[in-house]
């Protein structure tokens, strides 16, 4: 039996109302829950160097795999491949950019020589290789580059099990436990004075820049510029390569920051589900809580993930919630995502996702999509249905996001309640209206 169709079955009137499976999901929204959140967020910010596919991640996940533990789930910390950056990969691919960029101009320079033939061709191919290189990487493909050329290390996964054993429903609620770099590029200065200056405009954006088409621009312009020898298109190139390779330069000379936000905010809100179906066991669903490592270097955590696990999760009976960057004051539901090319969610657990929000008297922003990655772009590119909870601040703006100001201090902790609130109501709901096979 296929996916069955559900729909909100709970509309709670007041606090402790009974909800799906006998559970109570408003009780837990106190001090006690807050008290929670807390200190899973400030002793795992408090680890130092959390980056991906590092000692601080590995001291992270098993601290996650002690706490899930005596919340009763069934936990195993996983091992897979990581290379650990992605501003290597990235920043050697726009050198080479660069590189073809300044064969280029010097072909042009000596047009009517063999040698400028030579050149000419060795840009444009250059070019092809430093764009595809790019894609590539920034959209999870085969990623040659690194992993044919550099080098690899470790990183970790947490998988806790809980919910109803027997159930043949699954969601996976997910989130990464990894900090990310610093660096200039991140500076929100220039977005915020925007927002204030011009906030109808703002009001009216509902997808991100494509931040990354400029990165895979500089090349291509080589390409075009070489083959058809305009010396400004191959000019633009040149400085678009050599800006690019400057900026993945920085990120990766930056310091790490505490993650409190992007994703600590996530994690905890795991931490909290698996504390709630031990109190209040769902039945109707298994559920796997996954805190992956390795999401700042480009999903490398959850890649591994997926491939393990994909033969005891028939997509026809598997749903994805991830928890992203939780703790801006606006918890938003996001429509898709895509680096280079804009894909959607699927959209029926969307709009469950919506419709459980609502049921419970949770805020949730629709609309909205991103052009940077997070893990979903795994889930969903392999056909799970992924429902991706994320926030913004006024500006529309991830709150502190890559920045050392993403400390514990500057969550906004109703937004990381309700994101947990609703990943648990969820779950609650694909409980309530399973059928047995």
């Amino acid at each position: 039996m296929g996916r069955q169709q559900i729909g909100p079955s709970h509309r709670p009137e007041e606090p402790g109302s009974a909800g799906p499976n006998g559970a109570t999901p408003l009780q837990w929204l106190g001090v006690d829950a807050t008290a929670e959140l807390e200190e899973v967020v400030r002793a795992l910010a408090a680890i130092p160097e959390r980056g991906s596919a590092s000692p601080g991640e590995r001291e992270a996940a098993y601290w996650l795999s002690e706490r899930f533990t005596e919340h009763g789930c069934e936990v195993a910390v996983e091992e897979e491949e990581a290379h650990g950056t992605f501003w290597w990969p990235m920043g050697l691919s726009s050198a080479a950019g660069l590189i073809a960029g300044v064969a280029g101009l010097a072909g042009m320079a000596r047009s009517s020589r063999s040698s400028g033939r030579i050149l000419r061709r060795l840009a444009v191919l250059a070019g092809i290789a430093s764009a595809a290189s790019l894609v590539d990487d920034v959209t999870s493909g085969p990623r040659i580059l690194r992993k044919r050329l550099l080098p690899t290390r470790t990183c970790w996964n947490v998988v806790a099990r809980t919910g109803d054993p027997e159930a043949n429903e699954v969601v996976v609620v997910m989130a990464h436990h990894d900090a990310p770099h610093t660096g200039r590029i991140f500076d929100q200065t220039a977005q915020r004075w925007f927002a204030r200056r011009f906030p109808g405009i703002v009001e009216r954006i509902n997808t991100a820049p494509p931040l990354y088409w400029p990165v895979i621009s500089g090349p291509i312009m080589v390409v075009l510029g070489s083959l058809f020898r305009k010396k400004s298109a191959v000019a633009y190139g040149t400085v678009a390569s050599a800006i690019s390779a400057a900026v993945f330069a920085d990120i990766g000379r930056s310091p790490v920051n505490q993650g409190a936000n992007d994703n600590l905010s996530g994690v905890a809100g795991l931490v909290w589900l698996a504390r709630a179906l031990s109190e209040r066991p769902v039945r109707g669903v298994r559920v796997i809580i996954a805190s992956c490592g390795s999401e700042e270097s480009f999903q490398e955590g959850i890649i591994g993930f997926v491939k393990r696990h994909r033969h005891e999760l028939p997509v026809s009976r598997t749903r994805f919630v991830n928890l992203e960057t939780v703790g801006s004051p606006h918890l938003v539901l996001l429509e898709g995502e895509g680096p280079v090319v804009m894909r959607d969610y699927e959209a029926t657990f969307k709009a469950l996702a919506g419709e459980v929000a609502a049921g419970e008297g949770i805020s949730l922003t629709r609309g909205m999509r991103a052009r940077t990655t997070t893990d979903s772009l795994i889930t969903a590119r392999a056909g799970y249905p992924t429902a991706t909870l994320t926030s913004f601040d006024d500006c529309k703006e991830l709150s502190n996001y890559h920045l050392m100001s993403d400390v514990p201090d500057n969550l906004e902790w109703g937004t990381v309640q309700d994101a947990a609130r609703l990943a648990e109501a969820i779950v609650r709901e694909v409980g309530a209206h399973a059928v047995p096979l």
